[in-house]
């Protein structure tokens, strides 16, 4: 079964029969006393109910319905609904501050708010009141002033399924946000469901998806990779789904060890937080054949970890490099033997080739966009189908990232003579002479104390080295033996992993935490085209 209407994606599978068990670390939000477990039957009549409570408040064809709530996979269950009834769904992080918030609603204008009084209560603390910012507001956990809770909207009959081109507007999913206020990508049926979700929808050998697979998922559910995620993972049908919300890994570990993973995707944060449970000798991840991640740059001693716990002659990890607006660019498989310690300062910045007949890479100059042949640094630019089709509210930005046929990621890097991939930064992080990202990985390959290591790029002086380690110590001559050969770096700032401003992605608000280390915002690239 191949994926399309994403409005009865859950119908359609559910009418295949018995097959798929979900299995959730937590209740969801939207059936507070549904229990953890669900078949993909019960998981239709969620959707239809959502639909009838989106419809009772008001929401119909065209609208948007903004979704803003704490990580779980209802928020592709509720976007779902909002695309059955004919709406478009924007998915919102309930991680992004008050401010910016109030920025997405306000370029969103939607008809529809669906969230928390927890969440309602923080905005305003912070001095946003997200309320006034959409037709009708809709809370899940109770009542809140000028906001329907859901109580008051149960019982309602959904209407019938709402059709759409395959061009039209589908969803609506912010990128991380790590450089300020995130973008709202518009994605059609056609972009992130024609274009990727089928793509995933095949039993690849080895890497494909199999009917007796247990797949884990431990994401960011606000974003768009999840939503293409839940197309493809009800449609390959494995044995079992397991959902983890959190990274809090003494409450993923029970749910983990009663459902063992045989394919485990994750949030390189989350693989991070979980890593202590990778040496327990029962270790949950022990079946695991794929480990996927995508979003951020995973370290090679992370990835060492959880290929050395499977018990799998021969497990993969498969990392992904792409982005919101244009789904992954290039794919690189992982192996023991590629992340071994006896390899000379391994590192994960070789990103692999791109995506066979769906993507093409060049690298050109920043200042004149000529082409760059193989082997030197530029800017990278993608030619892909499954680009989607604008910036709610940001229209000219989003031409300006468009270079003919091209799309600017941002992202400089070099195409390497076999023509992988090698990413050396964000343009906007980008320090000559210097890979932040590398350097990121070897200081973690040299100080096995650290969670992870971060470089940041400042203007007009020595990049400033961030250590993340559980106490926020470091002592002086772990720092001299990792940093002895490297080009001149700051002195460390030594900090704890809740010390370190993040998205709800997990990955490092780079100019938020500069600011809190410098005062400044100043980085050593342009910015151009963040």
């Amino acid at each position: 079964m191949k994926p399309h209407d994403m409005g009865v994606l859950f119908d359609e599978c559910a009418a295949r029969g018995p097959g798929t068990s979900v299995h959730l670390d937590r209740p969801f939000d939207i059936a507070a006393d549904g229990g953890t477990q669900y078949t993909v039957a019960e998981l239709a009549a969620l959707v239809q109910d959502a639909a009838g409570w989106l419809a009772a408040a008001g929401a119909g064809r065209g609208d948007r319905v903004a979704i803003v709530k704490d990580n779980h996979w209802d928020y592709d269950l509720l976007a779902c609904a909002a695309v059955r009834i004919g709406a478009v769904p924007a998915q919102l992080s309930a991680h992004l501050p008050g401010g910016a918030l109030r920025t997405l609603l306000q370029r969103l204008a939607p008809t529809l708010l669906v969230t928390t009084t927890g969440l309602l209560a923080r905005a305003r603390d912070e001095g946003a009141d997200l309320t006034p910012l959409a037709g009708t507001t809709v809370t899940l956990d109770g009542t809140a002033p000028d906001a329907l809770g859901l109580d008051d909207l149960k019982g309602h009959t959904a209407p019938g399924p709402q059709r759409r081109h395959d061009d039209q507007p589908l969803v609506i999913n912010h990128t991380s946000g790590t450089t300020g206020v995130p973008k709202l990508v518009v994605h059609s049926t056609r972009t992130i469901i024609r274009k990727l979700a089928r793509f995933e929808s095949v039993r690849y050998p080895r890497i494909g998806l199999r009917r007796e697979d247990t797949l884990g998922n431990a994401s960011a559910f606000a974003h768009g990779r999840t939503f293409c995620w839940t197309a493809s993972a009800l449609c390959m049908a494995p044995r079992k789904i397991v959902i983890i919300t959190g990274q809090d890994l003494h409450r993923a570990d029970p749910v983990l060890r009663a459902h063992p993973p045989t394919v485990f995707e994750a949030l390189p944060a989350t693989f991070v937080r979980f890593e202590p449970l990778t040496e327990r000798l029962d270790n949950p991840f022990r079946h695991v054949r794929t480990f996927a991640s995508t979003y951020d740059a995973m370290h090679a001693p992370t990835i060492r970890a959880y290929l050395a716990a499977s018990r799998h002659p021969r497990p993969v990890w498969m990392q992904g490099w792409g982005q919101t607006e244009t789904g992954p660019l290039t794919f690189r498989f992982l192996t023991r033997r590629t992340v071994s310690a006896e390899l000379s300062q391994p590192t994960t910045r070789n990103l692999g080739r791109p995506v066979p007949v769906k993507t093409r890479l060049r690298v050109v100059d920043p200042d004149t966009f000529e082409r760059l042949p193989r082997g030197r640094t530029g800017l990278l630019l993608a030619r892909t189908a499954a680009r989607g089709l604008d910036y709610v509210g940001e229209t000219e930005r989003w031409s300006a990232k468009r270079a003919g046929g091209w799309w600017n990621t941002g992202d400089m890097g070099v195409r390497n003579r076999d023509g992988s991939v090698r990413l050396l930064d964000r343009e906007v992080d980008h320090v000559p002479d210097l890979s932040c990202l590398e350097t990121e990985d070897i200081l973690e390959e040299r100080l096995p104390q650290a969670l992870e290591c971060i470089v940041l790029g400042t203007r007009g002086g020595p990049p400033l080295p961030v250590v993340v380690t559980p106490d926020g110590a470091l002592d002086g001559g772990s720092w001299r033996r990792a940093s002895y050969d490297l080009p001149p770096l700051q002195p460390p700032t030594v900090l704890t992993w809740e010390q370190v401003p993040r998205t709800g992605t997990g990955k490092v608000r780079r100019d938020e935490l500069t600011r809190l280390l410098t005062g400044s915002v100043e980085t050593s690239g342009s910015g151009r085209w963040t």
